[in-house]
């Protein structure tokens, strides 16, 4: 057993170097000497020649570019800041090998042709296309485009989709400004109006008041002139019956209203009141 040690030793040292294994996320390519040999798609295990090829492992799964902001110019020449997200593979290991060789260069890549793209297509559209109505068609002629580009390098784009479009800070504080100086034009206008309103019902109520005022004076006017008129017709019926009894009462309504209980009063021995008074006693 301690003669094959160092054999077995050497064995265990040595697989890696013609052994490998790809599992199902992973697809690669073998070189020897910079030359390419074969692409190695499925997974499993798999043999190569020990310290000559060399093995280059890449990603089966769906990849992302997560662009910074760029500023575009739409048709009708308005400035947006817009960023995008790339979703994409690697189809062909060989080509992407040859083209970009890894993923950091690869992701420069889609940025520059997604970009290029984007700004092209923008610039056939208004700005209310992008931000609201027509997003979508765009993207997809956006994709359409970088896709063929792509395919060049071996990358497969499965979609591209914009995540934000914005007017840049300036513009949007300038935009801003503008939206809060109409609407307070728009309440200034309110307020006048309803300053207005409220004149014209103050106005009216106020006609109204002198009106029911005026109607009211007149009803009692009209009220006390007959009371006059229908005592001045008592009176008269009672003078006519007699003179001497409505005499006596004008007197006494006469005294009523001059005379209170600090009244002093010096009558003659012969007045017809004095009488009165000292019947009443």
């Amino acid at each position: 057993m301690k003669k094959f040690l160092p054999l077995i030793i050497l064995f265990a040292i040595l697989i890696p170097s013609f052994v490998f294994t790809i599992d199902e996320r992973e697809q690669a390519i073998i070189t020897e000497f910079g030359e390419f040999k074969r692409s190695i798609t499925k997974p499993g295990i798999h043999f190569k020649k020990p310290f000559i090829e060399k093995i280059s492992r890449f990603e089966k799964r769906q990849l992302s570019t997560d662009a910074p902001p760029g500023q575009y110019l739409t048709l009708d020449k308005k400035r947006l800041v817009v960023d995008f997200l790339a979703r994409w593979r690697i189809k062909d290991p060989l080509v992407f090998f040859k083209s970009v060789r890894n993923f950091f260069s690869a992701n420069t890549r889609i940025e520059d042709i997604v970009y290029s793209e984007l700004r092209e297509e923008l610039a056939t559209h208004n700005i209310n296309d992008v931000i609201a109505e027509n997003r979508e068609l765009i993207m997809d002629k956006v994709k359409e485009g970088s896709s063929e580009k792509l395919s060049e390098y071996g990358i497969e784009l499965v979609d591209v989709r914009i995540k934000r479009a914005d007017l840049p800070s300036e513009v949007q504080q300038s935009v801003f400004d503008r939206m809060v100086a109409e609407r307070q034009r728009i309440s200034k206008r309110y307020r006048s109006e309803g300053e207005e309103e409220s004149a014209k019902i103050r106005a009216e109520t106020n006609k109204n008041k002198e009106i029911i005022i005026a109607k009211a004076f007149e009803t009692s006017e009209k009220v006390k002139g007959e009371g006059d008129k229908k005592a001045t017709q008592i009176y008269s019926s009672a003078y006519s019956k007699d003179p001497d009894f409505y005499e006596f009462m004008k007197k006494l309504e006469t005294y009523e209203k001059i005379i209170d209980e600090k009244t002093i009063i010096f009558l003659p021995m012969n007045s017809s009141l004095l009488d009165l008074i000292q019947k009443r006693d």
